[in-house]
């Protein structure tokens, strides 16, 4: 407990402040090719943002429940369950936008990493076109992951942002639910999938490769 929360009993923790701001696209909206402007706005807007909001209110809810010494666990837990999928929402959605904004042209230490683990550039991006494919008209994440334990790269299938192997670092995310693509493509998954693609930012992709390969080294 800091000072000013000892001489402030009241004053919410650090965990329960709920002050957590969307972050502006990474990226001109206008120059991606295939995706619209349109669409990523609205996506930014009332998905992105409106996930940091409901996580805000979350934890500020969540404080204010923790005092209710007779509330059932059952109803804490309702709320901390949906604590961790605002959470995944938030965090999946700035690595999204974050990765986006590129010419699609994969390069340096992230394609080394892909032809490593599975044995070609394009039978990794076969397996990850397949993943998401496999989502298309429902919901859910294809999250390229670095494992901090193992060591060990992987494509995963991740439903209700809260589905990672343990100690997962992302590498490349692709959201896959209906509101990323259907103001575009309608039911079309696959021709998203295909713009996304075109749409990568290696240059971001690269970086978290370094991040992830000095942490996973620790």
């Amino acid at each position: 407990m800091t000072s000013e929360q000892q001489a402030n009993p009241t004053q919410a923790a650090r965990a329960f402040v709920g002050q957590h701001q969307a972050k502006p696209l990474p990226f001109d909206p206008a120059k991606l090719k295939g995706i619209s402007e349109k669409l990523i706005k609205s996506h930014w807007e009332n998905n992105y943002t409106g996930a940091v909001k409901a996580l805000n209110a979350v934890e500020q809810r969540l404080d204010v429940m923790l005092k209710e010494k007779d509330l059932p666990a059952y109803i804490y837990g309702d709320l901390k369950r949906e604590e961790l999928i605002r959470t995944g929402s938030f965090i999946l959605h700035e690595h999204y936008f974050a990765n986006l904004g590129g010419d699609g042209k994969a390069r340096g230490r992230a394609r080394d990493l892909l032809i490593q683990w599975f044995g070609s550039y394009e039978q990794w991006e076969t397996e990850f076109k397949k993943t998401a494919a496999a989502l298309g008209g429902g919901s859910g994440w294809v999250v390229l992951s670095y494992n901090l334990y193992s060591g060990e790269v992987h494509n995963y299938w991740a439903w209700d942002h809260m589905h990672n192997a343990p100690m997962g670092r992302p590498l490349l995310v692709l959201d896959m639910y209906e509101h990323a693509y259907q103001m575009d493509y309608g039911a079309a998954a696959v021709q998203y999938i295909e713009a996304f693609m075109q749409n990568v930012n290696w240059d971001e992709v690269n970086r978290r490769v370094e991040v992830a390969m000095k942490a996973g080294l620790l």
